[in-house]
């Protein structure tokens, strides 16, 4: 899940005497999610255009320093040019994701791009945030430079699947039934599925759902196309070649997968999806959730949702830190817990947690920066009694 990623869900607003029927309730919420679609991909479309006028903001500085402290700095502004057309190649990539969505067609983007000239960006500095971070989670997810991420936050997982499963051929998984709430790109479901697990990775978030489906149904090579997601912002950098150098991805083709195991994705807001339809009711074997259940608004309730879903002996497997995404964010509720405290109304629920560790990790950083966040990630696996 991307760590910083906020839905902006609008609540209904009717007569309270003149409740909505299911039907316009329906249509609201179809409405709503139009609106929260091209929102996004307008973001996307955006990016060039809010990027530039970024950047252009170093020129206008360096112009004014100084005439000696411009002959200290002779490559500054080639710097700042070679940025621009970096931008330009971010934006090729996001024009793909666009593409691929099938919502829009390339002339409908261009044509409201062209409709907003001169006016204000129809998106906020918020969502222009989201694509940024999203061209991070390639990195973390798709990417060699992202392997060490995937060392500390993806390999606990798939470690204790093997070891759960150890005496099933690869061949035999296919029936294993595992769930990724919050999969973001889809690599951690996507390496499930690699060792014959059926695995389905369910997200809210649309900017993933987008570029998830890009890299697992649209790509055709490895490294087939280059991002530049560290060149936003010229804090903490050691060297500006590391910085503009690209990042390749995907690092492997997302399409050889074992004929047993079945793949898929679902969107969605997790307790929606699975905590409101009774046919989800002990379906699944597995439940694995990395960097998930600090999105909760409520995170009692995905426990609950976890147990419930899970077959009677399941397993979930966890891990992540604790940042609770509407802690403090105007107009939604938000329950905060202590580790200590998830954990003891886990098994107050109906789980028996072990195998309990603390792993460090940071979460879609710049490897070679001289600032990192490291999560001291909480990991465990719990069987429903």
């Amino acid at each position: 899940m991307a760590h910083d990623h906020h839905h902006d869900s609008e609540s209904y607003h009717g007569d309270p005497l003149d409740p909505p029927s299911p039907t316009e309730e329906r249509e609201s919420d179809e409405i709503e999610e139009q609106k929260h679609f091209q929102k996004v991909l307008m973001a996307l479309a955006f990016y060039r255009r809010h990027s530039l006028i970024m950047n252009n903001r170093r020129r206008h500085d360096y112009n004014l320093i100084p005439q000696h402290h411009k002959k200290l700095l002779p490559g500054y502004l080639q710097k700042v040019d070679q940025v621009d057309k970096l931008i330009e190649e971010n934006a090729l990539v996001l024009k793909e994701i666009v593409k691929a969505s099938g919502i829009f067609s390339e002339s409908e983007v261009q044509a409201s791009i062209m409709n907003n000239r001169g006016k204000k960006p129809p998106v906020s500095p918020s969502d222009m945030d989201k694509v940024r971070s999203t061209l991070k989670q390639f990195v973390r997810d798709w990417s060699k430079e992202g392997e060490p991420e995937r060392q500390a936050a993806y390999e606990p997982i798939l470690n204790e699947l093997e070891s759960i499963y150890k005496d099933m051929p690869l061949e035999e998984r296919g029936p294993v039934r595992v769930l990724v709430p919050g999969a973001g790109l889809g690599r951690l479901a996507f390496e499930i599925c690699n060792r014959g697990f059926s695995c389905q990775g369910n997200e809210f978030s649309f900017y993933m759902l987008f570029s998830s489906n890009f890299i697992l149904n649209r790509v055709t090579a490895p490294e087939e196309f280059s991002i530049y997601p560290f060149i936003h912002s010229f804090s903490n950098i050691r060297d500006t070649e590391q910085q503009l150098a690209p990042i390749r991805i995907p690092d492997v083709l997302p399409s050889s997968l074992p004929p047993t195991a079945d793949f898929s994705m679902v969107a969605g807001d997790f307790i929606e999806v699975y905590g409101e339809n009774d046919k989800s009711e002990g379906q699944w074997d597995v439940v694995a959730t990395c960097f998930f259940i600090d999105t909760a608004k409520n995170i009692i309730r995905y426990l609950e949702v976890i147990h419930k879903i899970l077959k009677p002996g399941g397993t979930w497997i966890n891990i992540g830190p604790l940042l609770y995404h509407f802690e403090n964010t105007p107009g939604e509720n938000s329950i905060e817990l202590s580790l200590a405290e998830v954990k003891e109304i886990a098994e107050k629920i109906g789980f028996t947690i072990t195998n309990e560790k603390t792993i460090p990790s940071t979460y879609t950083s710049n490897p070679n920066s001289m600032l990192k966040y490291v999560y001291e990630c909480s990991f465990w696996k719990a069987t429903k009694k």
